[in-house]
C-alpha cells in the first residue's frame, strides 16, 4: 500500500484537533473525503450533540461522497444516540472506502459500524496511523476505561526546582512563550485544577487568553476543603463560558461564591479532599481531560495517589537559590526510589523547554518492593553458627 492512507489520515487528525476540549463527554475526531487521490471534503466533531465527523464531511461532498473514500481518526459508531449512527450515512452516501485510525473501546461502538459496512461490501481498512490516532483521544480512552478524567500535570520551574520565591512571587517563572502554551493548553482540556493557596495568593483567571480572543475556557475547580476561600477571587468573579466549581468537604456552603459557581461535596480522606472522589465526580459530569496547574501540596497529592498520566514542566533558565519547591514533602530517601518518566520529550518554548513524560508508577513500585527486601534482607541478624546455635539450646 502506497503512503496515501498515512498521509490523508494525517489531514483528519488536522481536522479532529480542531474539537480538542469542545467536545465532552464525545472524542475529538476528524474525517476527510477523498476521491481519484482529490479531497472533496473535511470535517470535524465540533461539540457534544452535534454532528459527527463523518456526517459533517459527507454534508459538504454532497453528491461527490458516493464512490470516494472515506478517511476517519475513529470508527464509525452504529448506534442511535444524539445523532442518527454514521454507519448508515456512509452506506447511504455510497461511500467507496473507509479507512479508520483508532479502534472504539466503547461497547456501544467497538466494531459494530465496521462490521456493518463490511456486510453491505464497503471495504473497511483499520489501524491506519493509529498510534497518532489514539495520542489525540488519549483523554477520552482513559474516561472510558476508567470513568475518571486523564490527568495533565504541569509545573512552570526554576532550573533548581522552584516555583516562587521565599515571598510568594510567582511571576514570572517562566517567558512569554511558555506562557502562551498555557494557554493554548486551556483551551484544550476540558478542566482546570488549583489548590486554596495557589488560588488565594496568585488569585489566577485560570481562562483561556489567545491572541484575538481566541479559544475556549476549561471548567475551572479549586480544592478548599473547609470553604475558606474568599467570594471575591478573580476565578469567582470574572466572567466565563464555563463555570467554576469548588471541591470541598464542608456541608453546605451553595451560592456563597456567586451565580456561576458551583459546590461539589466530595469524601474527605486525611482531612483533605480525596482526590479519587474528585475525579469520579468530575468524570461523572463528562470531563475527560483535567489540567492540574498546582501548587506544590497538589501536585505532590496527585504523584503520590498515582493518579497522573502526563507530567508537562516548563524549564526556566533561572537560578532562585531559594523559595519554593514544587513538591511538597520529604520524597523518598533513596535515589532509585524516584518515579522515572517514560515516553520523554523535549521542547524549546522560546527561553525555556518544555519536558514532557509520562509516569511510570509500576516501575516506581517494583523499585520500591525490591528496596524493602533488601533493607530488610541487611536488617536481619545473621543466624549464628550451628555450634553456637547448639550451646545456647
Amino acid at each position: 500500500m502506497s503512503d496515501a492512507p498515512e498521509r490523508f489520515m494525517r489531514l483528519a487528525l488536522r481536522e479532529a484537533a480542531k474539537g480538542l476540549g469542545r467536545t465532552h463527554p464525545n472524542p475529538p475526531v476528524g474525517a476527510v473525503l477523498v476521491k481519484a487521490g482529490r479531497v472533496v471534503a473535511r470535517g470535524h466533531h465540533a461539540r457534544a450533540g452535534g454532528p459527527h465527523a463523518e456526517v459533517v464531511a459527507l454534508r459538504a461532498a454532497g453528491a461527490a461522497a458516493r464512490g470516494a473514500d472515506l478517511y476517519t481518526t475513529l470508527e464509525p459508531c452504529d448506534h442511535f444516540g444524539k445523532t442518527p449512527p454514521c454507519s448508515r450515512a456512509l452506506l447511504a452516501a455510497g461511500v467507496r472506502r473507509v479507512f479508520v485510525g483508532s479502534r472504539d473501546p466503547n461497547p456501544l461502538v467497538k466494531g459494530r459500524g465496521v462490521r456493518r459496512l463490511r456486510r453491505a461490501g464497503v471495504e473497511v481498512v483499520q489501524d491506519v496511523a493509529r498510534p497518532a490516532c489514539d495520542a489525540l483521544i488519549a483523554p477520552w480512552l482513559r474516561f472510558i476505561e476508567t470513568g475518571r478524567p486523564f490527568v495533565t500535570l504541569k509545573a512552570a520551574v526554576t532550573l533548581d526546582g522552584k516555583i516562587a520565591t521565599a515571598g510568594g512571587d510567582a511571576r514570572w517563572v517562566t517567558g512569554e512563550a511558555a506562557r502562551r502554551e498555557v494557554h493554548r493548553l486551556r483551551d484544550q482540556v476540558d478542566a482546570v485544577l488549583v489548590g486554596a493557596g495557589t488560588a488565594r495568593q496568585d488569585d489566577p483567571i485560570l481562562n483561556t487568553r489567545l491572541p484575538g480572543g481566541r479559544g475556549h475556557d476549561p471548567v475551572r475547580v479549586v480544592l478548599d476543603a473547609r470553604l475558606r476561600l474568599p467570594p471575591t477571587l478573580r476565578m469567582f468573579t470574572v466572567a466565563s463560558e464555563a463555570p467554576a466549581l469548588v471541591a470541598t468537604l464542608a456541608r453546605g456552603g451553595e451560592g456563597r461564591h456567586g451565580p456561576g459557581v458551583t459546590v461539589l461535596h466530595c469524601a474527605g480522606r486525611g482531612g483533605r479532599v480525596d482526590l479519587d472522589d474528585l475525579l469520579a465526580r468530575l468524570g461523572a459530569l463528562g470531563l475527560t481531560h483535567l489540567l492540574v496547574e498546582g501548587g506544590a501540596e497538589l501536585h505532590a497529592a496527585f504523584l503520590a495517589a498515582g493518579l497522573v498520566d502526563r507530567v508537562l514542566v516548563h524549564l526556566a533558565p533561572r537560578i532562585l537559590g531559594g523559595g519554593k519547591d514544587w513538591l511538597s514533602g520529604p520524597g523518598p530517601a533513596r535515589m532509585a526510589d524516584a518515579l522515572p518518566l517514560v515516553d520523554v520529550s523535549v521542547r524549546r518554548l522560546g527561553g525555556d523547554l518544555a519536558i514532557e513524560g509520562r509516569p511510570d508508577f509500576a516501575a516506581a513500585g517494583a523499585a520500591r518492593r525490591a528496596g524493602t527486601g533488601r533493607s530488610a534482607a541487611r536488617a536481619r541478624p545473621a543466624r549464628a553458627p550451628r555450634a553456637a546455635r547448639r550451646r545456647r539450646a
